[in-house]
């Protein structure tokens, strides 16, 4: 695993880089990407930091780890290539959106990630046809310190977090200095259970950028 990550956060996470857990975590990877096909493709590990500097994060989204299936994972969580259909979550992602703005349907959420949105998914690899695959091998510690860097560092950040499993990040942010927009997850089951749908999310984060004299996002 190449460590091909934009200079100014290869700068501020070099400490974890020298970590042991992560020097396992990357013989682990490397040899995961010999023996089997993973996802995103190798040079696309590290495109949530690459596509959003540390100096242009106004957003964080944090999912879980990326779609297993071919030509979909492309290192942004939620996001998708654009050739390949929307997933379910990413559907309701957009009613969502468009509930408060105009119809978005390109499903490469890269145009966010340009404009300072991190979508950070805690585990960054897995296997093909097996979600979680990657789990607890290291990258959720190493996620977790980007979590504690962003908070630590920064200032009125909006942290997204969505269902359970990006809930219990909540820890690791200081709500005194960021604002933290909890919901259920977008994925059908809880969509359709009424977790989701009318959290204005998207609306609020720009709310809160513009109060704070932030340039705010298109979402659409």
């Amino acid at each position: 695993m190449k460590l091909n990550i934009e200079k100014s956060w290869l700068n501020l996470l070099d400490i974890e880089f020298n970590q042991k857990y992560f020097l396992n975590l990357t013989d682990f990877v490397k040899k995961q990407y010999k023996a089997t096909d993973c996802f995103p493709k190798e040079n696309q590990i590290f495109a949530a930091f690459n596509k959003c500097t540390f100096k242009d994060i106004k957003v964080v989204i944090i999912g879980q780890d990326p779609y297993h299936g071919i030509e979909q994972a492309n290192g942004l969580c939620f996001s998708v290539n654009s050739v390949i259909k929307n997933p379910p979550s990413l559907i309701n992602i957009f009613k969502e959106i468009n509930s408060s703005f105009d119809i978005r349907s390109e499903s490469d959420l890269s145009d966010w990630a340009n404009q300072g949105v991190l979508l950070l998914n805690s585990i960054l690899t897995v296997e093909k046809g097996s979600p979680g695959s990657h789990a607890k091998k290291g990258w959720e510690e190493f996620t977790e310190s980007v979590i504690k860097l962003i908070s630590t560092k920064k200032q009125n950040i909006v942290f997204m977090l969505w269902g359970g499993y990006a809930k219990k990040k909540e820890y690791l942010i200081d709500p005194s200095k960021h604002l933290i927009l909890k919901s259920g997850h977008p994925s059908p089951m809880s969509a359709n259970r009424g977790y989701w749908f009318g959290n204005k999310h998207f609306s609020k984060c720009n709310d809160y950028l513009k109060e704070n004299g932030i340039k705010d996002i298109c979402w659409s």
